[in-house]
């Protein structure tokens, strides 16, 4: 099993989602987080006072999949995502050694 792990533009969740439901995905789990990389934050006007931000807003997506399902999940993720401007994001992959649900017991394929 593999954990996708997605840093996205809070606006490209919808179609994130919408990338992910045809090839099978059945849950997901998104946080809202606060980051900067190359993008290095950016500068903000309020109440006339210019400011900077050094902590941008993204979310966080977690998905655990097969392993055969983990290339096709990063790259629909990576295609719905795109903007093509600075602070698109990144996806991480995972091992992901054990997996249980709690309600029934089921463990690891059987649990996703």
């Amino acid at each position: 099993m593999k954990l996708v792990m997605a840093v996205i533009k809070p606006f490209k969740l919808d179609e994130v989602r919408e990338a992910l439901t045809p090839l099978g995905v059945q849950g997901l789990t998104v946080t809202e987080v606060k980051g900067f990389g190359r993008q290095k934050g950016q500068t903000e006007i309020y109440r006339g006072a210019e400011y900077h931000v050094s902590f941008l807003p993204k979310l966080k997506i977690e998905v655990v999949v097969a392993d055969g399902m983990a290339d096709a999940v990063a790259e629909a993720i990576a295609t719905s995502a795109r903007t093509g401007k600075i602070g698109d994001g990144k996806i991480f992959v995972l091992d992901v050694e054990r997996a249980l649900r709690i309600r029934t017991g089921e463990t690891d394929d059987q649990a996703l």
